[in-house]
């Protein structure tokens, strides 16, 4: 049998990926003014929720 517990990078990749992505977004809109960065914005924040559920599926639907 196989332990499923140990760590995968991948996931937590796009976790901080996406959390980097979202605050650099943030940091540009409110230092530019430029609307044009709520894109990256949310494409952070989606890219962050995908890493979160790649993460939880792996773990069998977040089950500990």
């Amino acid at each position: 049998m196989r332990d499923n517990t140990s760590p995968q990078r991948w996931p937590l990749l796009l976790v901080m990926a996406g959390a980097l992505a979202a605050m650099a977004g943030t940091t540009a809109l409110f230092i530019t003014h430029e609307h044009a960065w709520r894109y990256l914005v949310a494409a952070g924040c989606l890219v962050q929720c995908l890493g979160w559920v790649r993460h939880g599926s792996r773990r069998g639907g977040g089950a500990a």
